[in-house]
């Protein structure tokens, strides 16, 4: 599965200023129901009840945010870079200041896991962090987000 198969360049947000996790959840809630014609209440609920069973901040300043609203049928990726790092109650106590949501029908089963794990992969990558962190450009980002992908595909993916 491609990047580009959940990302599109309108799904990049390149200087996102919030406050606080639950305005962050909110604004890519909002964001994504824009794009992707959900309502943007379900978006908002599936992140907070994901949220309750744990932060989905992973470190270094990343936080990854999931789950499966009800009436979407298609894997759908949005990334954001914050304006400034929030407290996430990330992993390792570090604030996050890149934010990439994905959401994924009921029936994505494994194709959701590994959408989960191919966005990790990337955003794990030192080289790929620096880039991103260092840009506000969002067709730079686009870039960034979907040739780090061919760097760092497994077999199999």
């Amino acid at each position: 599965m491609a990047l580009t198969d959940l990302l599109s360049p309108e799904a990049v947000l390149p200087a996102l200023k919030v406050n606080g996790k639950k305005q962050a959840l909110q604004e890519l809630s909002a964001h994504a129901a824009r794009l992707t014609g959900l309502d943007e209440r379900d978006i908002f609920e599936t992140l907070l009840q994901r949220e309750r069973l744990g932060s989905t901040g992973i470190g270094d300043g990343i936080a990854i945010p999931h789950g499966k609203p009800a009436k979407i049928d298609r894997l759908f990726g949005l990334f954001a870079r914050l304006e400034r790092p929030i407290d996430f109650e990330a992993l390792d106590g570090q604030p996050v200041d890149l934010i990439f949501l994905l959401l994924a029908p009921e029936s994505a089963g494994a194709d959701h896991l590994k959408a989960l794990a191919r966005v990790a992969r990337i955003l794990r990558e030192p080289d790929v962090l620096e880039r991103i962190r260092a840009t506000r450009d969002p067709a730079a980002l686009f870039a960034i987000l979907t040739q780090a992908q061919a760097a760092t595909q497994q077999p199999g993916d």
